[in-house]
């Protein structure tokens, strides 16, 4: 039987699968991030030696070779940064054949099998890449504001809080994200969520959860936290819009796939502006919202080099969902 592995590392986890070439998922396990932007090459390659051997014995296939595995990265953005990571993937000897990439590109995959497409995420960070049926790829930087970046849950995160600080001292518009932050950090006011985040007494990890409290407040009515919102959607659209005019498929079908935590949310402000915005440029697009993990597509990645028959895709599809690789099934 030939077997392959699938890896989709981001920045707060990393979702390993190991399949058959008929489609069948035969182990799964969730670890920690893995992104080698943020641990360093040599780390991230030691954390996806161990998830892919727990993987392995979970499997049941013992020694036997893995015929190909599929590695998509959060962080591996530039060509110098997939080289560096495909030497260490092939001195790591966990298949014959190998691919590196970046995760936008797993989320892609699961989210289609049309060959015009482009995927946009929205997670902790922002990124989109798009494709072609000729084989030319469209991508962006993705190295945050030094690349022209703007969005994401972590920024979107610091922006309720930036808001929030100057609603209340009156430096900016009154903002009911003001009493907002404050409540969610359990304090009377953000003056207190400022000190107390600066002398260690809150948490910084508790200032996460400002981005869905953002969507929230804007949600309510809230002018401010409305308009961060919308500006989230615009840089959104522009990133597949501007991929889908590199690509030349504005007056075409193409696919779009939507993922990551902030847009999987659903928030109806962002996402209906997203939509809209998409086709208000692309009329024949197709947009769909991945709600199925991207480690799927890493999955039919590999399925797709090791020229698997088209059935095996469909069962990958089934087998996923049978195992709830929503993560539900996870560490198993």
């Amino acid at each position: 039987m030939t077997y392959w592995a699938a890896v989709d590392g981001g920045n707060s986890k990393t979702d390993v699968i190991i399949g058959d070439i008929d489609g069948n998922v035969l182990g799964f396990v969730r670890g920690p991030g893995s992104s080698p932007q943020t641990l360093g090459v040599e780390p991230a390659m030691r954390l996806l030696d161990r998830l892919i051997e727990r993987t392995r014995r979970q499997s049941g296939i013992g020694d036997a070779p893995l015929e190909r595995v599929e590695v998509f990265l959060a962080g591996v953005d530039l060509p110098e940064e997939a080289d560096a990571v495909s030497q260490a993937v092939a001195s790591a000897g966990w298949a014959r054949a190998y691919r590196v990439d970046n995760d936008t590109f797993a989320l892609l995959r699961a989210g289609t099998d049309e060959p015009d497409a482009v995927a946009a995420v929205c997670g902790a960070g922002i990124n989109c890449v798009g494709r072609t049926a000729d084989g030319r790829v469209a991508r962006f930087p993705a190295l945050g504001m030094l690349s022209g970046d703007w969005g994401g849950g972590q920024h979107l995160a610091a922006l309720a809080l930036w808001h929030a600080a100057r609603g209340e001292d009156g430096r900016g518009l009154a903002t009911a994200l003001s009493a907002a932050v404050a409540r969610h950090c359990g304090v009377g006011t953000v003056a207190e969520v400022v000190a107390g985040v600066h002398l260690g007494a809150i948490p910084r990890e508790h200032l996460d959860g400002l981005s869905a409290l953002l969507f929230e407040v804007a949600a309510a009515g809230d002018d401010v936290a409305r308009r961060v919102v919308e500006r989230q959607a615009k840089e959104i659209v522009e990133l597949v819009t501007v991929a889908a005019h590199r690509l030349d498929l504005r007056r075409s079908r193409y696919a779009v796939v939507l993922g990551g935590g902030v847009l999987r949310a659903r928030h109806p402000l962002l996402h209906q502006a997203v939509v809209r915005g998409i086709l208000a440029h692309s009329p024949h697009a197709v947009v769909s919202l991945l709600t199925q993990p991207p480690v799927l597509g890493a999955g039919l990645s590999a399925l797709d080099g090791l020229r698997a028959d088209p059935r095996a895709h469909s069962t990958l599809r089934e087998s996923a969902v049978r195992l709830e690789l929503d993560g539900t099934a996870a560490g198993r």
